[in-house]
């Protein structure tokens, strides 16, 4: 079964930007978008949303610098 942490959002939070901020990787939306099934994909969100993040497991590039991965 899929762990997930709830994130709250803010006016104007992006979908990109909330998997920067939870994953360090801005292209890594599509598995919050599909953990949220009944919020409208827009190009900006609303404050106060929950979502639901799913914990990604650890890989061996997440260790290393920006630079390296």
């Amino acid at each position: 079964m899929s762990e997930f942490v709830t994130y709250v959002t803010r006016d104007g939070d992006r979908w990109d930007a909330i998997a920067y901020e939870m994953y360090g990787d801005a292209t890594a939306y599509e598995p919050i978008i599909a953990a949220n099934p009944s919020v409208p994909i827009r190009p900006t969100l609303e404050g106060g949303q929950r979502l639901l993040i799913p914990i990604r497991e650890a890989t061996a590039t997440a260790a290393l610098p920006p630079w390296k991965r």
